[in-house]
């Protein structure tokens, strides 16, 4: 079966989309993000681990930060890709309420104090949204794909 890379799996390498750099990875086309809204989630690597990114718009932008909260360990959202709480003014941990300002990522309350998430380069073209590795955050080990019910090779 044959084995590609996870970014690849979700989307495209910017190599195959217009105005970006061989190692930008796509996330989502623009309109897959509302000002606000729900984010997109996508798989990377921060050091040595295996774990997620995601992409909200806010203000205009996009921001992307390794979705971990920066009191413990585990992801933000609530549900897949659920990161702001109801006013649209914060993204919040969905296990202990710590809530980030979505433009810096920088904790405005809760049990982060201090804290921040930690931001992933992130940019906007005419061909959607792209994050940029770097030496921490890092496309994601390849995968093997197979067809439902098929044996592992």
């Amino acid at each position: 079966m044959p084995v590609i890379p996870m970014s690849q799996a979700h989307g495209t390498t910017a190599s195959e989309q217009d105005g970006t750099a061989g190692g930008d990875i796509f996330i989502c086309r623009s309109d897959a993000l509302q000002e606000a809204g729900k984010g997109v989630v996508f798989a990377l690597q921060a050091g040595s681990d295996c774990g997620s990114g995601f992409v909200v718009r806010y203000n205009g932008k996009v921001h992307a930060y390794l979705n971990r909260c920066a009191h413990v360990p585990i992801e933000l959202d609530w549900e897949r890709g659920v990161f702001f709480e109801s006013s649209g003014l914060y993204l919040m941990c969905s296990t202990h309420g710590a809530i980030y300002l979505p433009d810096s990522g920088q904790c405005a309350g809760g049990p982060c104090r201090g804290g921040r998430l930690l931001a992933i380069s992130v940019f906007e073209t005419d061909a959607g949204v792209f994050w940029r590795p770097d030496n921490y955050f890092h496309a994601p080990p390849a995968i093997e794909v197979r067809p439902p019910g098929s044996a592992p090779s």
